[in-house]
């Protein structure tokens, strides 16, 4: 008989707040998360694509019925930190359930072991399915050897290793198994199937010990016998050579020895950032196997797609603890996904379909940074090749593009940023430094880097603010300008504030911690160590587990005051994240970096996973809200993870991992570049020194040009300089002869509609 209730209350992913993520190193095609002690979204065939909102359980005598997530009384254990292999223990009157999950390495199954320990109990799973991303339009029936879901051409089979006694099927939220309980107190319903809605399954154990196969194919019958076979192979076995192929990826593992919960947090954060490498789509890697505030939304994307930044983050953790395999891999397949144009879209599915379509400048240069990180430490190989074409064609795009961008790195504003333009510059002169470009791009890639390098002040920081005297300092770098605007007087919208603005002199952020850490600037720089008491003062956070930064002030994304999720606006909170890129200042200060890595490693998980964000006022129990621990935004953050490990080992070897000699030495000693570059979207008012001057554009032009209010007119035609750029060059003997130059410009048959003027 089928349930009812169609089509069931809409649809949301289990919370964001995970105990633990886990995956097998073999061929297999599946990664699951764990929350509040049970199976949360399971993911296959990518890690892009969850198939389930949760498996958990009901245990329940005559009388008395407990499920185990809502009783939250539950301790999670693993093997090593690094082996992802989770024994979950709930307790709870008068019972004991022990969980263990592992995914079988050569199926597409999870296998989930149960001893259910407590005079007169029986055990109930309960499935949500959302198959192909979704918990619409899925069906689900009982049948005689499994229970089933199906959704277009994704099945999936949930078999006992002893057949169910009985089993039912519902529409969430009207007849489901958890309602059947709520009403009856006892399981009571048989339904034999529900179909085309927000759906779910519940089954009865037999016995008190036992393993449960859940299994995933293009039909029901090929889950259900990947799900059998499994089970026949037997747990024991197949956990044996689960940990087997784990152990043999640990021992190239590199995390410095340290005090013992630093250890720990290294070795668990390598293992989360190996977990999210996906096997469909080898080096691809997701932000992260969880959506924010899931609970409380249906979002197909969350954070499991690839964000290009994330992604190279994850390889230079990885490369820096010694998986050298696994950075090339991630290589690899950012050269397979880059776009024609030499950009990456601002995140894709692991196939590389693209989820939002905006652009990143600093997504467009962290894989060329990756790249030169594997060639500085001679580990290209193979890749050398297609590695230099990908360089070429991201340097050129960032040349043709730069040095605005679209979005920065919070993916919320257009402009120059400190951030994104140092990744801009370190990509220009490492590409140009380590021999992945020819001339004449390879010359122009230096000078432009340096014109950018010279002009960050121009464009992002400021002096004699109002901030400034109140904390007695002499000026500080901002967040970001927004293109055609002056830092000292502009005004920005703060996203997820419902278009609020702002003076950009008044907004700060971490992003100039980057001109240090890439070694652009020295960590003695006033103009830094002003900004960095400026931001201590108004984005630090202390908390119980320690000191967090918000991204910036007034930052919308985060929970509401009263604890409700983010709904498109709410308060920033706290991220440990930033504590990690305080702590890497810190290093190259020489400051003492444990608070902020104690800091992170207090502020995750049961299993030891990094949130993006905590919470940081106020405790409001009833939401599970504590300050310094997991905000209900994203958790894990594989970015964060990578930060940790980064951090750790920068602690070790004195040095980020994402210094390259050719930058460091290059800006050691700060110098005025010897030509300047005029472009329409990074114009200059006034020539800053005696040198050159560079009309440029990404199209050929010709240049009709005067002097001191149009005087002595000429033309001149722009000539190829490199990277897809054309410029005409006015020397520095001819500049110094007046006061001001007028120029327009002519492209194909058409003139510009404005005139320009330069004050020499």
């Amino acid at each position: 008989m089928e349930a009812f209730g169609r089509p069931g209350i809409p649809p949301t992913w289990a919370s964001s707040r995970k105990d633990l993520v886990s995956t097998a190193l073999g061929s297999s095609r599946v990664w699951f998360t764990l929350g509040y002690g049970i199976l949360n979204e399971v993911f296959w065939p990518s890690s892009g694509e969850p198939q389930i909102r949760d498996l958990g359980f009901i245990v329940a005598r005559e009388g008395a019925w407990f499920e185990v997530k809502r009783v939250k009384r539950y301790s999670l254990t693993t093997p090593q930190p690094d082996i992802p292999l989770a024994q979950v223990v709930h307790q709870g009157e008068g019972y004991t359930l022990t969980l263990e999950y592992l995914s079988d390495p050569d199926r597409d199954v999870v296998l989930v072991y149960y001893r259910l320990e407590g005079e007169g109990f029986r055990l109930y799973p309960l499935l949500a399915p959302h198959l192909r991303g979704s918990g619409h339009n899925n069906t689900v029936w009982v049948g005689e050897d499994a229970l089933y879901a199906r959704k277009e051409w994704t099945a999936l089979a949930l078999v006992s290793q002893v057949p169910f006694v009985r089993s039912s099927a519902g529409y969430v939220g009207a007849s489901d198994g958890w309602q059947d309980f709520h009403r009856h107190g006892a399981m009571t319903w048989t339904f034999s199937h529900a179909e085309g809605g927000n759906v779910a399954l519940m089954g009865e154990l037999p016995c008190g010990e036992g393993v449960i196969a859940l299994g995933f194919a293009e039909t029901p019958q090929g889950a259900r016998t990947l799900a059998a076979a499994s089970l026949a192979e037997g747990f024991t076995s197949i956990r044996e050579r689960f940990l087997s192929l784990w152990q043999s990826w640990i021992k190239n593992l590199r995390i410095p020895a340290s005090e013992p919960l630093l250890e720990r947090e290294g070795r668990v954060s390598a293992m989360v950032l190996k977990v999210h490498e996906d096997r469909t789509f080898p080096g691809a890697v997701v932000a992260s196997l969880s959506t924010p505030w899931g609970f409380a939304q249906d979002d197909p994307g969350g954070y499991h797609l690839v964000w290009p930044r994330d992604a190279v983050e994850v390889g230079l953790a990885l490369l820096a603890a010694g998986q050298t395999e696994d950075a090339r891999r991630m290589l690899a397949y950012l050269i397979a996904v880059q776009r024609q144009d030499g950009g990456w879209s601002q995140n894709f599915f692991p196939d590389g379909t693209p989820y939002w379509r905006g652009i990143q400048l600093d997504e467009v240069a962290f894989p060329v940074l990756l790249a030169c990180k594997l060639a500085a430490e001679k580990h290209l190989g193979d890749l050398a090749l297609l590695a230099t074409r990908m360089v070429r064609k991201a340097l050129a795009y960032i040349a043709q593009n730069g040095p605005q961008s679209p979005q920065d790195r919070w993916e919320e504003n257009a402009g120059a940023s400190p951030f994104t333009l140092a990744i801009l510059v370190t990509a220009l002169v490492a590409g140009a430094k380590q021999g992945f470009l020819e001339e004449p791009d390879r010359s122009y890639a230096l000078s432009l880097a340096d014109n950018w390098n010279a002009r960050i002040e121009e464009w992002t920081y400021v002096e004699n603010t109002e901030l400034d005297g109140q904390y007695g300092i002499r000026g500080h770098y901002v967040r970001i300008t927004p293109s055609g605007q002056v830092a000292a007087r502009g005004s920005l919208v703060v996203q997820n504030r419902q278009g609020e603005e702002m003076p950009i002199r008044n907004l700060l952020g971490l992003e100039f911690l980057y001109l240090v850490r890439l070694g652009l600037r020295r960590a003695d720089d006033p103009r830094i160590r002003d900004t960095l008491k400026l931001v201590d003062a108004l984005l630090r956070v202390e908390t119980p587990s320690g000191s967090f930064y918000r991204r910036y002030n007034e930052d919308g994304y985060g929970e509401h005051p009263d604890g409700t999720p983010f709904n498109g606006w709410g308060v920033g909170r706290a991220w440990p994240l930033l504590a990690g890129e305080r702590g890497h200042y810190a290093v190259l200060a020489g400051e003492d970096p444990l608070p902020y890595l104690r800091a992170m490693a207090r502020a995750t998980s049961p299993g030891g996973l990094i949130p993006e964000q905590v919470w940081d006022a106020q405790p409001i129990p009833s939401r599970g809200l504590y300050p310094g621990q997991p905000s209900g935004s994203a958790m894990p953050l594989v970015w964060a993870h990578a930060e940790f490990t980064k951090l750790l080992l920068a602690m070790h070897n004195q040095l980020p991992c994402e210094c390259l000699p050719v930058v460091t030495e290059r800006y050691r000693q700060p110098a005025a570049p010897g030509v300047w570059h005029w472009r329409s979207n990074a114009p200059l008012e006034r020539l800053p020194t005696p040198s050159d001057l560079l009309i440029e554009d990404n199209r050929p032009f010709t240049l009709y040009l005067g002097f001191e209010g149009w005087q002595d007119t000429h033309e001149r035609q722009a000539l190829p300089l490199g990277l897809g750029i054309y410029g005409v060059r006015l020397e520095r003997a001819l500049l110094q002869k007046y006061s001001t130059l007028e120029f327009t410009r002519r492209f194909d048959t058409s003139w510009e509609s404005r005139d320009y003027r330069v004050i020499l």
